[in-house]
């Protein structure tokens, strides 16, 4: 099984969404990937609210895409997640390419980089469809 890691700021929301839609899209195209998720800075998510953000939980309900009633809470990035990753997406390259080059400068050049911005700069609804076209666009790739 080969591993895909979406990485956003929090691993509170686009990322969550990014992990949860691909797992249920690869499974129907029955892919021998599997995503897992994690958040580049923590620390600025300190007024999140429970383990996954209510925009991600809704554009999950609203696709009919199951997810575990004990959600774990946001996981940082570690190295050891990178090196495990067969392939490593962040969503937001002008919000997340600076944490790499800051955190994990080794890999800043290693990684892909979509541009969904956060709830600051793009509507949830938007965002949210912004990346499922992209997954979708990466499962017909893989």
């Amino acid at each position: 099984m080969q591993k895909i890691l979406f990485l956003c700021t929090g691993n509170y929301y686009r990322s969550r969404f990014a992990e949860f839609l691909f797992n249920h899209l690869a499974s129907q195209h029955t892919l021998n990937w599997v995503a897992e998720s994690r958040g580049l800075a923590l620390e600025r998510g300190r007024h999140n609210v429970g383990p996954i953000s209510k925009y991600a939980r809704q554009g999950l309900c609203d696709r009919n895409i199951q997810f575990p009633d004990d959600l774990r809470f946001p996981l940082s990035l570690t190295l050891a997640d990178l090196n495990e990753a067969h392939e490593v997406i962040a969503v937001d390259e002008t919000e997340h390419r600076p944490l790499m080059q800051a955190r994990f400068p080794d890999w800043e050049n290693k990684i892909d980089y979509w541009c969904v911005h956060d709830i600051d700069r793009a509507r949830p609804n938007d965002a949210l469809k912004q990346l499922e076209n992209q997954i979708q666009d990466l499962i017909s790739r893989l």
